[in-house]
């Protein structure tokens, strides 16, 4: 994944508390991100309420309650610049791993 932003949405949004937002090159690494994605979280106990988008691959949406991960393709990310969008949160630094 590249792009890789977390907005903390606390504050300003009543239905999550952040977003993680990213960016595929294609659909098969949009998809794979995702799944990479899925398993870390359930490795931590966290299961998405829903996830949409999947099979399309252009913007995968995992809703995780208090945080959504947005994995968009390039060409999505841009037209739906959720960061334009959201510019009142507060993007927040994503520890080295």
């Amino acid at each position: 994944a590249t792009e890789i932003k977390v907005l903390d949405l606390t504050g300003i949004a009543s239905f999550t508390d952040y977003f993680v937002i990213c960016t595929g090159s294609n659909q098969r690494q949009i998809q794979a991100i995702a799944d990479d994605v899925g398993l870390k979280l359930k490795a931590r106990g966290e299961l998405p309420m829903s996830v949409e988008g999947y099979d399309q691959a252009e913007w995968i949406l995992a809703d995780y309650g208090d945080f959504l991960v947005h994995i968009f393709s390039e060409k999505a990310r841009l037209n739906y610049d959720l960061e334009r969008l959201w510019k009142n949160a507060k993007p927040l630094a994503i520890p080295p791993e």
